[in-house]
């Protein structure tokens, strides 16, 4: 049994790897940021941001403890490639965080929703994310043993709970990400990986901008959250980190939802 000595709470993952997919910006440059802030190395990817990217991999240490790595995830291969390449570095994963994704901000209807949309969705939202789990989970299994080999969180949204109208092709992705996460929580939890699930709301974020600062969009949004305004991408990678670390050790196939009660009133 995992003891607790009394101690001043600490999220410390010293010694540990992770993997933070779309770390250059938003909840993800933050998960990146406090993964570091508790010790980990880590390795995340951007498609084209390379000067943000690289400005935030010096910030934090430079990258012998903070590797950014110019990656592309929109298939399958291009998601065990990322992990290739945090292997190469440096030699093991402990923590796979999957942040990345697109959301169209335009409304599309189903009936008339590009088919190349459908499919660029759900490239990079969902057909990546078999690859990362893939490479991330054989790496894991190849660790050595005690109470966890290993922690994958996966970003998903309310919209993959409650559905969106008009932006289906990123509901299905997110409600994907909610079922992987129980799938793979069943299949993992006896080989010491844990896999859990993140849900936002919505975030002040780069993607969400177009509609937080589209005034009848934004008064329609805050008016389905209770606390009565969006969340702040701390607020976020927040829980994030903590599902990585031992305070987190009994919790498996969880969808943490972080909405400000958005969902409950949906």
């Amino acid at each position: 049994m995992t003891s607790f000595p009394l101690e001043v709470p600490s999220l410390s993952l010293d010694g540990r790897v992770a993997v933070i997919t779309g770390g250059s910006r938003g909840i993800g440059a933050e998960a990146v940021r406090l993964f570091r802030a508790a010790g980990a190395r880590v390795v995340f990817n951007y498609k084209s941001a390379r000067e943000r990217a690289e400005s935030l991999s010096v910030e934090l240490g430079g990258p012998e403890l903070c590797l950014a790595v110019e990656q592309e995830l929109a298939t399958p291969e291009q998601g065990r490639s990322l992990v290739e390449k945090a292997l190469a570095a440096f030699g093991k994963i402990d923590c796979l965080v999957v942040n990345h994704g697109i959301w169209p901000p335009h409304d599309a209807p189903i009936d008339t929703m590009a088919e190349s949309q459908w499919r660029e969705t759900l490239g990079v939202n969902l057909d990546s994310v078999f690859g990362l789990v893939q490479a991330a989970v054989g790496a894991m299994k190849r660790n050595g043993g005690g109470a966890a080999r290993g922690h994958i969180v996966l970003v998903s949204s309310t919209a993959g709970q409650r559905g969106e109208a008009f932006h289906a092709d990123y509901a299905v992705t997110k409600g994907a990400l909610i079922s992987l996460t129980k799938s793979l929580s069943s299949e993992l939890a006896r080989d010491g990986i844990y896999v859990n699930c993140v849900a936002p709301g919505w975030v002040a974020t780069e993607m969400s901008a177009p509609a937080l600062e589209h005034p009848p969009t934004r008064e329609k949004i805050f008016g389905t959250i209770p606390l009565g305004r969006v969340g702040h991408v701390r607020e976020i990678a927040g829980p994030i980190l903590f599902l990585c670390t031992p305070y987190a050790g009994f919790i498996s196939g969880e969808v943490l939802n972080v909405n400000g009660g958005a969902v409950l009133v949906g």
